[in-house]
Formats: C-alpha cells, structure tokens, sequence
C-alpha cells in the first residue's frame, strides 16, 4: 500500500470517528450507503475488467502499439476518437481500460482522446439526445465535442 492510500484512509477513518461522535444514526446510514454504492459500482467494474481481460488476451499483442502507438500518428488519435464515441461505458471504467491501453503501447494522445470521447461524445445516443435538445444542437455539441477532445488529446502529447 502507498503512503498516499495510507494517508487517505487515515483521514477517512479519522472524519468517519468525527462524523460517528457529532451523529451517530447519520453516520451509519452514510456508511450503509456508501456499502451499497461500493457494492453497485464493483460487479459492473469487475466484469467489465474481466472482458478487457480476455479480450487483451485474445487480441495480439502488436496491435494496440500499431493501432494507437507512437507510430500511429495522427490516424491513432482518429481511431481513438471513434472507439470513444461509440462506446457506452461508464466513465469509472474507463480509466482502468485507458491504464491498460498505455501499458500496451498505446500513446498519452490517443488514450486521453478516448476518455474525452467516451465522456463527451454520444454517438449511440445521439437520437435521445436530438429528441430531448433538438437536432441541431444535439449535433453541433457533440461534433463540437468531438473536435475538442482531439484539441485536448493533442495537448496532452505535445506536454507529455
């Protein structure tokens, strides 16, 4: 364990001690929420790391640092676009699936365009949201959306 999760868990449990002494019926009912958030969020995020699991696995191991490397170019940051704009998952768990793109070879640039797109852009909900906003505004932020996260994408190459 790092020195910053133990400094965070100290302060947690020193706060959670405060909160428990100022009310307790309160604090057990944030702690007992707070259980059934954990348990919400953790069986969506264990399989979805599972499936990235076998999918790495049975994907060969060239084709991330081909697909969205250094060498890749400009072409991995429009492939990362696309993935990112199409994909439906929740935003949490992009950032273990961006943690295993890098490891894999896949650049800084391309891997912020996907998370930027996966939580900017909404191409399969594009008609919900034309509904809800109208067609044109719906299309204008999300093409304004999806220009931005290249714009940020490549700022994160060009500091990193």
């Amino acid at each position: 364990m790092t020195k910053n999760a133990i400094y965070l868990l100290t302060i947690t449990f020193v706060l959670v001690l405060l909160s428990f002494a100022i009310d307790r019926n309160k604090t057990l009912t944030g702690i007992k929420k707070g259980i059934r958030m954990f348990v919400n969020v953790l069986f969506p995020f264990l399989n979805i790391l599972i499936l990235i699991s076998v999918f790495l696995y049975f994907l060969p191991p060239d084709i991330i640092p081909k697909m969205l490397g250094s060498g890749s170019g400009f072409r991995g940051i429009l492939i990362a676009a696309a993935v990112g704009s199409v994909s439906l998952i929740p935003g949490f768990i992009s950032y273990p699936i961006a943690a295993t793109a890098i490891r894999e070879g896949a650049t800084y640039s391309a891997t912020a365009v996907f998370i930027t797109t996966l939580m900017m852009v909404g191409f399969i909900t594009l008609p919900l949201e034309m509904q809800y906003f109208g067609k044109r505004a719906a299309v204008l932020r999300n093409f304004l959306s999806f220009i931005a996260a290249i714009i940020i994408g490549l700022l994160i190459g060009y500091l990193l």
